[in-house]
């Protein structure tokens, strides 16, 4: 079952989707040579008392921190700790999310600690980024799931090879419905998969979380013993992007963008939905 919001619960997830904004911007601001990635995930915890808001991700399904933080070669869900400690160089994507009177919101990106990073992982983090925006754009009314995987694959798929031969698109994760919870129906896959339908059509009050995982190199994943760590099989750095977002009658509001996604989705030709948040 797919939960479908009304234009005040939306307008609750964009509550929550601003305090995951203001995380990232912390956290960001904070991912530099030296610090740990505890360090970071404390930036979050006051992030969110500073907003009245609180974690979806702390104590969820066991997870012991507010904020994953996955680097260079780890996927999704790394856990912080005071041991790892940022080098120069070093990518890190930050996973994190908040709850407002009940409602979720949830976002990724992708960072670049200190300086002298390859091109080729410039690049990967702008596929990858650029990916989830196709996905984004293709939330519009009549649409169908599968058109979301569409766009994000079909994006990823027509960029220039790296020197690893392929990017690799991670199939075991993908995105979800998110609402009442974090994680909630319909499963979102990155890519096609022609055997699981077309999906649910697209239709006002539709929320979904977008997040494209792109690696340098094999799809392939294994998880660590913490049941958490997800790394690629060879070594590969990987790069994780994601934005919540709803289906409005008049389009698609990004919820954990600052500016609804109006900037972006203009560049693509879309229209944004008008920002509850506005003004406030």
């Amino acid at each position: 079952m797919v939960e479908i919001k009304t234009p005040q619960q939306i307008a609750k997830m964009r509550e929550a989707g601003l305090v995951v904004a203001a995380i990232h911007a912390a956290t960001r601001e904070a991912a530099v040579p030296g610090a740990t990635t505890r360090d970071l995930d404390e930036v979050a915890r006051k992030v969110l008392a500073e907003h009245g808001a609180t974690s979806n991700f702390l104590g969820y399904g066991g997870f012991p921190a507010t904020i994953c933080t996955s680097v260079n070669d780890v996927v999704v869900h790394g856990i912080p700790d005071g041991e790892t400690v940022l080098r120069d160089g070093d990518i890190i994507s930050i996973d994190c999310g908040a709850i407002i009177d009940g409602w979720h919101g949830d976002a990724a990106y992708t960072a670049f600690v200190g300086s002298g990073h390859s091109a080729e992982l410039v690049e990967l983090s702008r596929v990858t980024e650029e990916s989830m925006w196709a996905g984004v754009a293709a939330v519009a009314k009549g649409n169908r799931l599968i058109d979301i995987s569409k766009a994000i694959e079909g994006y990823i798929r027509r960029q220039p090879r790296p020197s690893t031969g392929k990017y690799g698109i991670v199939e075991e994760y993908g995105g979800h419905g998110i609402g009442s919870q974090m994680h909630m129906d319909p499963h979102l896959l990155n890519y096609v998969d022609r055997k699981r339908g077309r999906g649910p059509k697209l239709v006002p009050g539709f929320c979904i979380a977008i997040e494209p995982m792109v690696n340098l190199g094999t799809h392939k994943t294994h998880v660590l013993d913490d049941e958490w760590t997800v790394k690629t099989n060879d070594g590969g750095w990987s790069s994780h992007w994601e934005h919540s977002v709803a289906l409005t009658e008049e389009g698609p509001l990004v919820l954990t963008a600052v500016d609804g996604g109006r900037a972006k989705l203009a560049e693509l030709g879309v229209t944004a939905a008008p920002d509850p948040a506005a003004g406030a």
